[in-house]
């Protein structure tokens, strides 16, 4: 797929549980909660990785975010996933969270 086609099918899929696959083999799962140019921002769901709200920078990471960092438009803590990384896109049952 390509890269725009991984945006509209997050657009699609927006405010629901996902699990999305990147290229590296990272398994990330969380609610889409905004989308950008060039990122997914995800909110983790099951165990909380963000301990008082500081959590982690993860700037170098290669997709531009980590765990703790604020969304700055009132969504919240999460992470985003650039476009460019993800391999797969799977909408989850809440029954397999």
């Amino acid at each position: 797929m390509s890269v725009g086609q991984y945006r509209s099918l997050c657009q699609r899929y927006s405010g629901k549980a996902v699990e999305i696959r990147c290229h590296d083999g990272k398994v990330h799962r969380g609610i889409i909660q905004r989308i950008d140019r060039d990122r997914v921002y995800l909110q983790p769901m099951g165990r909380s990785r963000n301990f008082g709200g500081f959590g982690y920078g993860g700037y170098g990471n290669g997709y531009g975010g980590g765990y703790g960092r604020s969304f700055g438009r009132g969504f919240g803590f999460g992470f985003g996933v650039a476009f460019g990384a993800i391999a797969g896109i799977a909408l989850l049952s809440l029954f397999w969270i």
